[in-house]
């Protein structure tokens, strides 16, 4: 557990709080989280890719434990500080993995600094431009029940509360998803996720997928609404080295199919590609 204080030419510098974990001599992967994350709620400690790389985990610019410069903030920001903060670790290169939000900044890490990154998985996440992901900041428009109801199922589609099984796969964490669904963070944290949100609003890197040259992993949940199938299909047809995965769930995917996490281990362990490459 660390803070590291990083500079760049985009914005203000930042503390950023970041945590290591997994296997000392495993290789070297970034993992960076989605839209209003805290390690203090994602348990970075348990994460399935720690079994067998060294995971850098952390607080993005405005969110958990880092630091809160004056906003507004940006998807260049966000992809110099993980840029940052890889130089931080010492790394030359590392491999990437980014969730949601995550995902676009992974992207835009891609474009403005592909020397940092060997392999790539991109996990229900969207390209921006003609294929956006949808407007979460628009959620704060409507009554509470309203977001709460859009929230769930952006997350899975098939979402029926009503059934034993609202969203399928779930299981044990689909408590924890509904309260997520319908807290208020306190102002500070608001405050952090507002400015994410709002750079999150001008993300597109659509017309430089063709500059991305590493070896991509694109993983979709079928049933996603906040990221949909033909976002994840519009980044394998853009990027040149990229091939499609695509698993039982919604957004939270990762949590629903059970093949999530080997698929994404054995690529960035051995390059190994899954067969399921699909045109939508």
């Amino acid at each position: 557990m660390a803070v590291a204080h990083v500079t760049h030419d985009s914005g203000p510098s930042v503390d950023l709080y970041h945590e290591f974990h997994g296997v000392e001599d495993g290789a070297n992967v970034l993992n960076i989280s989605g839209s209003g994350a805290d390690l203090r709620r994602m348990f970075p400690d348990r994460l399935p890719l720690n079994k067998r790389f060294r995971v850098l985990s952390y607080d993005q610019r405005g969110l958990g434990q880092s630091g809160q410069p004056v906003g507004p903030y940006t998807m260049e920001q966000y992809a110099d500080d993980a840029a940052a903060l890889i130089e931080h670790a010492g790394w030359e290169r590392c491999h990437v993995v980014g969730a949601s939000f995550g995902g676009m900044v992974a992207l835009n890490l891609a474009v403005r600094h592909p020397h940092l990154i060997d392999r790539l998985v991109l996990s229900c996440t969207s390209p921006g431009g003609t294929h956006p992901s949808y407007p979460l900041h628009e959620l704060g428009q409507l009554d509470p029940e309203a977001a709460f109801e859009k929230r769930m199922r952006l997350n899975d589609e098939r979402w029926d509360p009503d059934a034993d099984e609202p969203i399928p796969g779930l299981g044990r964490f689909y408590d924890v998803i509904v309260a997520q669904a319908r807290s208020t963070p306190p102002p500070d944290a608001q405050a952090g996720l507002d400015r994410q949100l709002a750079a999150r609003a001008g993300h597109d890197v659509e017309g430089d997928l063709a500059s991305i040259t590493q070896s991509t992993l694109v993983c979709a949940g079928k049933y996603d609404q906040t990221a949909p199938m033909v976002n994840s299909q519009r980044l394998v047809d853009g990027i040149p080295n990229a091939r499609l995965a695509t698993f039982d769930g919604g957004h939270l995917f990762v949590l629903q199919d059970r093949t999530a996490y080997p698929t994404m281990i054995a690529f960035l362990a051995n390059g190994h590609q899954p067969d399921n490459k699909e045109t939508l």
